[in-house]
């Protein structure tokens, strides 16, 4: 059993607030909720102009997330391997600007999580319809392991998956909602993490889909 799997969804909307995952890791409960119109319109502007796309791992698998990028550098991966790039693959023009509003909300979330002086480079955006997952991996492509990962939920609910340092340690399930930000950093930032097969749903803002921004500092 999960550290949360006796919460209910009732009761992880009514949640605020700091709680903690692991030393150094943490989510903050509703904390883009008073941003969520800001964020919502800056990213259909990013999706017009940088659009989802599954990309394939370097043994050939298509992900079942959609996912795009914004900021000075995009996370990819292809047949060639995992990487960031400055230049989206698909238009061969460079990635859509940060928001201010992404900006703003990463540094006041590495700050609440005890993360003082965040400031992004790149920001994955991955799209889960019902039945996408994203398995267990760590966030290695970065220069800086010293920076800590912000990530943003939006839309339905989903079970972020919280492991060890090692693949095979066993992940706690966190129930997370539209609004809550996870951030790790510091002795949790190589922690292996990802995400089970989304359920189901509908969000009245998002639609029947969850919308992950992953904040970090690649370059």
């Amino acid at each position: 059993m999960g550290l949360f799997d006796d919460v209910s969804s009732a009761e992880l909307w009514e949640r605020l607030g700091k709680e903690e995952l692991a030393p150094d890791a943490s989510v903050l409960r509703r904390f883009a909720m008073s941003r969520e119109n800001s964020l919502l319109k800056a990213l259909e502007e990013i999706i017009a102009e940088a659009p989802f796309r599954h990309m394939v791992t370097p043994g050939g698998f298509r992900m079942s997330v959609g996912m795009t990028n914004c900021g000075s550098l995009g996370w990819v991966t292809d047949r060639t391997g995992y990487r960031y790039d400055a230049i989206d693959p698909e238009s061969a023009r460079r990635w859509p600007p940060m928001p201010k509003c992404f900006l703003e909300l990463a540094r006041d979330a590495a700050q609440e999580a005890g993360f003082p002086g965040f400031l992004p480079d790149a920001c994955l955006i991955n799209r889960y319809a019902p039945g996408a997952r994203l398995s267990l991996h760590q966030d290695k492509d970065e220069r800086d392991f010293g920076q800590p990962i912000v990530s943003v939920s939006l839309g339905i609910p989903a079970i972020f998956l919280f492991g060890g340092m090692e693949r095979w340690d066993k992940a706690i399930r966190v129930p997370v909602a539209h609004g809550d930000v996870v951030v790790w950093g510091g002795t949790a930032r190589l922690r292996y993490h990802g995400v089970s097969p989304l359920k189901a749903g509908e969000h009245s803002l998002v639609g029947a889909c969850r919308l992950n921004l992953t904040l970090r500092k690649a370059g």
